[in-house]
């Protein structure tokens, strides 16, 4: 099983507020194999002395400098903490404490020093986790398998899952067609698979709760359809994998499993793009990075796409919204995308970290207002 600790919108929105007079933002990525872990281990050590570099040439208060390093030093020689990772990791860093976050997809190495930490890489492991349970039910078995977009699916032990559903009801089999209490035939046998699909999910539903990640179903009628009836995830996806039997292996589960997800993903920035071709007609979305910025500096965003392989040096007003372009970054001149982002965030926007070809214009961001500006 992956180990991944995705933060919330809630945290995303405390972390974009924060300011210090140095905040460090470092992602790489990582295995969830132990055993290779320490080309990780060491590229997070030459990453952080990038950054230690550059606040050192800056002038930075060397006191200060060494709270950062002993932060990153009690991170690097935690054992256990190397021991369970996922496919990418960020650490955000400042004096005064240090963040992280294990994640399903797999980003590139980046550092970035600032006066406020660069959220663009978590915002689209945010929104696109890569990741995904896919439940598989059938009269005769049942199982949890976890996927993700570069390793082979994981099999999930969940605590007091049936082994089918002549277990979960206590019965040596569903197919009698004699009298059984006050229910026989079809009619009970409905039943029971009504019986077998709550207990399911009651035992899923200590291992879900809180998470925000997919759940794939992999059945046949009419359990598929009983099943959606009683369950409680919220994340079941509406589309699931029909054609699949017992047999059906855990690698063909998830590869099908990645193709309902694709699908997924892709209706949803359809109906985004619709929503935005539909607004312009009132001037109510942009896609000029300019009228993006004053948009979200005043709240106006209801739905924001930005390209997360873009970055825009510069800063914008903190009152007017107004972007003023830089060569370079620094603690003053940081992502404008980044910042962006960040301000639709905080007003309750959805924002979405996408590729360039997703994005109305093809241009670094596009904004779906809730009102004109």
């Amino acid at each position: 099983m992956l180990y991944v600790d995705i933060p919330t919108q809630q945290e995303i929105r405390l972390l974009n507020k924060r300011r210090a007079d140095a905040c460090v933002s470092i992602y790489l990525p990582t295995t969830p194999l132990t055993q290779h872990v320490v080309a990780s281990h060491t590229a997070l050590g030459n990453l952080s002395r990038q950054a230690f570099g550059q606040l050192e040439k800056a002038g930075y208060d060397k006191r200060r400098l060494t709270l950062m390093q002993a932060h990153m030093d009690d991170l690097l020689d935690d054992n256990e903490f190397w021991r369970l990772q996922a496919n990418s990791l960020a650490v955000l860093l400042t004096p005064d404490d240090i963040r992280t976050f294990r994640l399903a997809n797999r980003l590139q190495e980046s550092v970035e020093v600032s006066d406020r930490f660069h959220l663009k890489p978590l915002l689209r492991a945010v929104a696109y986790r890569h990741t995904a349970f896919v439940l598989s039910i059938s009269e005769n078995a049942v199982r949890l398998i976890e996927v993700s977009a570069n390793h082979e699916p994981l099999s999930i032990a969940v605590p007091g899952l049936p082994r089918n559903a002549a277990d979960a009801v206590n019965k040596s089999t569903l197919n009698s067609r004699g009298p059984v209490g006050r229910i026989q035939g079809d009619e009970g046998q409905k039943v029971r698979l009504s019986q077998y699909v709550r207990i399911v999910d009651s035992r899923l539903r200590p291992l879900l709760a809180g998470l925000d990640v997919p759940l794939i179903l992999a059945a046949s009628e009419p359990l598929a359809s009983i099943y959606r009836s009683g369950n409680s995830f919220p994340g079941l996806l509406a589309e699931g994998i029909l054609h699949t039997d017992d047999r059906t292996s855990d690698q063909d589960l998830a590869a099908a499993a990645r193709l309902v997800l694709d699908g997924h993903y892709a209706q949803e920035l359809e109906g985004i793009r619709q929503v935005f071709d539909e607004r312009s007609k009132s001037g109510r979305a942009y896609m000029d990075t300019g009228d993006v910025a004053r948009a979200a500096t005043f709240g106006a965003i209801e739905t924001l796409l930005v390209d997360i392989d873009v970055a825009m040096p510069g800063s914008i007003d903190e009152l007017s919204g107004v972007v003023t372009h830089s060569k370079t970054a620094n603690s003053l001149h940081y992502d404008i995308i980044d910042e962006i982002a960040g301000r639709a965030i905080s007003s309750g926007a959805k924002v979405l970290a996408v590729r360039s070809k997703d994005i109305p214009g093809g241009g670094p961001a596009a904004a779906i207002l809730r009102y004109g500006v």
